[in-house]
């Protein structure tokens, strides 16, 4: 299939969704008439008239809409890795909800910033919780400029309004304050934190039954949690946690280390930019015919036993180029405004070939990540058979954060680290795959190369002290997380 058809048969899954998944994240019965009748390829969002009410009814409408979106989206992991039966033959309708939900989401900005430039309201991006919201309150005549965005130029030129001016200062059009703003408040950290108590209560109430039937049993002392951790050389020893299935097994080897930099933390509201990838050898010598250098942006990296590295640039749609995004451009140094796929970068959830490039490579040999269930959120809603392959067992994922929090010494609990310094950044540096004069990159390829650098050293460590993987708790076979398989 090719263009759009793939939102048809997308669609043409909700019969197999609706038997097993009748309810979404929240506990709502899901109205799958509802999902039908949405056009996924072509946008779920209201286009308003300029007029204040009409402003502020579109917002309405689209955080309603976003609501129900992502209550379904949040429910169907859960519903797609629980179907054992495999009634649920295909994950592309989840990828087809996010697409149009990224797409309401830049809806919902571009509303945003129009309202704040006709004076409706000041924004102000507040973290609640859970997450971090749009705040709305009523302009005062110098409404806060949000450090987290662009400012939108309704001169329809993208990039030509400095993100350092208000709305106000970039706005000819003067209207007062003549909407409400309680019906048009984001209610997104709400319903995360009602959701993840919810969650908590479900634990308890299981935990409650575990221990109601090892009493029963007379078998408490083997009950669930009286597993031995690994520990390390400080005498500091971290609690079994449920990232340990990410770590390596001793007989790890030829690995791809794998980083991706995004316009914000969320795949179904947020954008890939930037994927970074290479291999290297954990074991066995670097293959013979490699290139031997590669010439990284950081000029003091070395490739060393790396190879087949690869860097890809992707875009995002003009009006979230419209938007900006000024913390990606600080962090990355990658601007938004200048990736817009008018300009001629394509986005990677439009550009089948490439998500299938990437899955071959994903499912050649383990992949490598540092906290490695972002990327894997990521790929589920953006590469097309992705989720397939992972259920299938097809896919393997180690996760290098879990190898600093048990077996480097140096991740000591500190009060500003209660679980110690676990960052990309720390963990190469005390590997020594990073000096300590400079920083992680924040850029895919970069970030990948000493990601797996670090990870080498630190293997080499553990085998020599008999530790890690060699130690009393470690796995034969090449670790990793890997769906209905035992290594």
């Amino acid at each position: 299939m090719t263009d759009r058809a793939w939102f048809d048969a997308a669609k043409g899954d909700i019969p197999q969704w609706a038997a097993s998944m009748p309810k979404d994240a929240d506990g709502t019965t899901i109205d799958w008439d509802w999902v039908r009748s949405l056009d996924l390829a072509h946008g779920v969002g209201t286009i308003p008239e300029s007029t204040p009410q009409s402003i502020h009814d579109a917002l309405k409408a689209d955080y309603a809409t976003r609501e129900r979106l992502e209550s379904i989206i949040a429910q169907c992991n859960s519903a797609f890795m629980t179907d054992f039966d495999r009634f649920i033959g295909s994950y592309r309708l989840p990828r087809a909800l996010a697409y149009a939900n990224r797409r309401l989401n830049d809806n919902i900005n571009t509303l945003l910033h129009l309202g704040e430039q006709q004076h409706l309201w000041a924004v102000s991006r507040e973290r609640r919780g859970r997450a971090t919201i749009a705040v709305l309150k009523p302009y005062s005549g110098s409404g806060p400029s949000n450090d987290d965005q662009g400012m939108l130029d309704l001169s329809g030129e993208a990039g030509g309004t400095s993100a350092g001016n208000t709305a106000a200062e970039n706005s000819d059009v003067k209207f007062p304050t003549t909407v409400a703003l309680d019906d048009v408040q984001d209610r997104t950290a709400a319903i995360l934190d009602a959701r993840a108590e919810r969650r908590k209560a479900q634990r308890f109430q299981k935990r409650a039954g575990d221990a109601a039937m090892a009493r029963a049993n007379l078998s408490g002392a083997t009950s669930p949690g009286g597993a031995a951790s690994s520990g390390n050389a400080t005498g500091h020893h971290p609690k079994p946690d449920w990232r340990d299935a990410y770590l390596p097994g001793r007989d790890v080897d030829a690995v791809m280390g794998i980083d991706i930099e995004t316009t914000g933390i969320d795949p179904a509201r947020d954008y890939i930019i930037d994927v970074g990838f290479e291999f290297m050898n954990m074991a066995s010598p670097r293959p013979a015919g490699e290139p031997e250098t590669y010439a990284y942006e950081q000029g003091y990296y070395a490739a060393g036993d790396a190879y087949g590295q690869s860097r890809l640039a992707f875009g995002v749609p003009p009006e979230n180029a419209a938007l900006g995004n000024v913390l990606i451009a600080k962090l990355t140094g990658i601007d938004v405004r200048g990736r817009s796929s008018e300009a001629g970068y394509r986005l990677f959830d439009e550009w089948p070939q490439a998500q299938a490039g990437l899955l071959a490579r994903l499912t050649q040999q383990p992949y490598v990540a540092h906290n490695a269930t972002f990327e894997h959120s990521w790929f589920m809603l953006n590469v097309a058979g992705y989720a397939e392959s992972y259920r299938a067992g097809r896919i393997t994922i180690i996760d290098t954060l879990p190898m600093s929090r048990q077996w480097d010494p140096g991740a000591v609990p500190t009060n500003e680290h209660p679980y110690g310094d676990n960052t990309l950044d720390a963990y190469a540096k005390r590997q020594g795959a990073l000096d300590s004069a400079h920083n992680e990159r924040h850029l895919g390829l970069e970030d990948s190369h000493i990601m797996l650098v670090a990870m080498k050293h630190h293997l080499a460590a553990l085998k020599a002290q008999g530790k890690g993987p060699w130690g009393p708790t470690g796995r034969a076979g090449v670790g990793g997380k890997s769906c209905g398989r035992k290594r």
